[in-house]
């Protein structure tokens, strides 16, 4: 992930800033990633609400120390994969650097002490790699940006590939498209591409990576216009589980193209993904933060924008939040263009907020206005509600879970209590109080899965465009993990259920995979796409490689 640069920063009207430090991975003067502290901006309402988040990670992780031994299980894989690749590859070993680096994950609880990390420079090298985890049967795991929200996605005991040498941004202005390696972050495509007037289909949020983002579908601010994200793949690379290579389009092998839109990491590694660029230039938006108070005015903004606003151009995201004692409503705005129409945010900014950025601005700066890290390094959950319109019932359904949430025993606000109980080493014989709790609104188009001709393994189905709710809990200690996931089930279960009462039919809406809780049955996120995945698994991956892997299997 990239700073934010100093310009982007001046180009910020007048506010007070708070600094944090969070980790960030860079390279070195030899070509390796380090992980360095680097520092971004929070708007002061945000301040007084993280800080003692903050304390209570650092308090928490040095009395519970790291999560697991290292295993030593595959000790003889990791030293066997060691001397069959090139100089240009390497592998790592606790308590190295970029082992611990190799292993990170945006949420702790996503994270596992593997053997060894494996960071493969090359195709020829991930090809001898795999074949070695095929052929001795180990388990492995590749992690691309290590935002993966569900234990065991992109984590193993066995060995971690770690993708950050698949780094490469190369755009052809000519054929309009560009090849990104599966090992950035959308930050690092940004930064190559915007200043060259163009953008791509990815991620809304930063810190995000490419691939499992684009594998698993991929929701964006352009997605009004341009479709998922895996509307606009040109063509995969794809090291196969035999050790070859192949690029793979639509004309070269049809049914395999297709299953890699959607599809996860079940039929290879990618390792590079060309997609269509499209023509970018300023844009308008940025983060207001409201207070509580004005959750019902939020609430009947977003009914109106939802039902209302056709522009595809525009876009929101909103998220009301309960941490720790507060609740604040964070509204993501964004128009492609320097300045929207008049009508279509005036709802939003005519209510009286607590904090404002919005602006013309490019696009690299709306995209870090987002204060997405407020919740790293935590344990954490994503949990999808997949729903036909977004209905003043079920939005209001939405609110109202937080409030239900941020009153409920189970996500007490008392930490100073709390943090005095894990000094004396009783946190077992009290309830974990949850340190986040997040209900997220992204209304879309109707007509966002019309924009290709293309099918793709997920969505199953194009009739209708099945809006992505999410869930988000943060909290610190395993031993709340099953309490917290099972509060998030009843959550979703609930909402759904307002979905269904009001007529929407949903019982067999497919869930987004990349918000799905990890015990998500996978016909409910791949429907009738599973049979020709199957079919198309067997043949490209016939002794079950990728199986060895985590994450929905089928």
């Amino acid at each position: 992930m990239l700073p934010c640069s100093d310009t982007y920063r001046q180009r910020s009207p007048p506010r007070l800033l708070f600094p944090i430090r969070v980790f960030r991975p860079l390279k070195d003067v030899s070509g390796h990633f380090i992980t360095i502290f680097h520092s971004f901006t929070l708007p002061v309402p945000l301040r007084a609400m993280l800080v003692p988040v903050v304390a209570a990670t650092f308090i928490i992780s040095a009395l519970a120390g790291v999560s697991s031994a290292q295993s030593p299980a595959y000790n003889g894989i990791c030293e066997q994969i060691s001397g069959s690749i090139s100089a240009g590859s390497g592998v790592y070993y606790k308590p190295d650097r970029l082992y611990r680096k190799g292993i990170e994950h945006f949420m702790t609880s996503s994270e596992q002490e593997s053997s060894c990390v494996v960071e493969p420079g090359n195709t020829d090298d991930l090809g001898k790699i795999i074949t070695i985890l095929g052929s001795t049967r180990t388990p492995f795991a590749v992690k691309g940006g290590g935002h993966c929200s569900n234990p065991n996605g992109s984590s193993t005991e066995g060995v971690q590939i770690a993708m950050y040498r698949f780094s490469d941004v190369n755009y052809n202005a000519n054929a309009q498209t560009v090849e990104i390696g599966t090992g950035l972050i959308w930050d690092d495509v940004y930064n190559v591409l915007i200043p060259q007037g163009v953008n791509v289909v990815g991620g809304r949020t930063s810190g995000v990576g490419v691939a499992g983002f684009t594998l698993g579908g991929g929701y964006s601010w352009l997605t009004n216009q341009y479709g998922l994200t895996v509307d606009t793949v040109v063509s995969f690379e794809l090291v196969k589980t035999d050790g070859t290579v192949v690029t793979v389009t639509d004309s070269s092998d049809s049914d395999l193209f297709w299953a890699l839109k959607g599809g996860l990491n079940n039929f290879g590694i990618v390792t590079k993904i060309t997609l269509k660029t499209f023509p970018q230039g300023q844009v308008w938006g940025g983060l207001v933060i409201y207070t509580s108070n004005k959750l019902d005015e939020v609430a009947t903004a977003v009914t109106n924008f939802a039902a209302n606003v056709n522009d595809p151009k525009a876009s929101i995201i909103t998220a009301v939040n309960f941490l720790l004692t507060q609740t604040l409503v964070t509204q993501l705005i964004f128009y492609d263009g320097p300045n929207p129409p008049d009508g279509i945010f005036d709802e939003f900014l005519d209510i009286t907020s607590l904090s404002k950025d919005v602006k013309s601005r490019d696009f690299i700066s709306l995209f870090k206005s987002s204060p997405v890290n407020l919740t790293a390094n935590q344990r954490g959950l994503f949990q999808n509600i997949p729903v036909v319109n977004l209905t003043a019932n079920v939005i209001n359904a939405m609110f109202n879970e937080t409030k239900v949430k941020s009153t409920h025993p189970l996500f007490g606000n008392d930490l100073t209590s709390y943090l005095s109980l894990c000094s004396t080493g009783v946190t077992n014989s009290i309830t974990t109080p949850a340190t986040f709790i997040s209900y997220q609104l992204e209304p879309f188009l109707p007509s966002i899965l019309s924009h290709s001709s293309s099918a793709s393994a997920w969505p199953p189905t194009r009739d209708v465009a099945y809006l992505p709710l999410n869930i988000d809990y943060g909290w610190l200690l395993e031993s709340q993990d099953e309490v917290l996931r099972d509060a998030a089930r009843q959550s979703a279960a609930h909402i759904t259920q307002v979905a269904l009462d009001e007529g929407q039919q949903v019982e067999n809406a497919p869930h987004y995979v990349n918000y799905a809780l990890y015990d998500t049955p996978i016909e409910k996120i791949y429907g009738a796409s599973l049979d020709k995945m199957r079919s198309v698994k067997a043949r490209v991956d016939p002794d079950d490689v990728m199986g060895l892997t985590g994450g929905f299997k089928f």
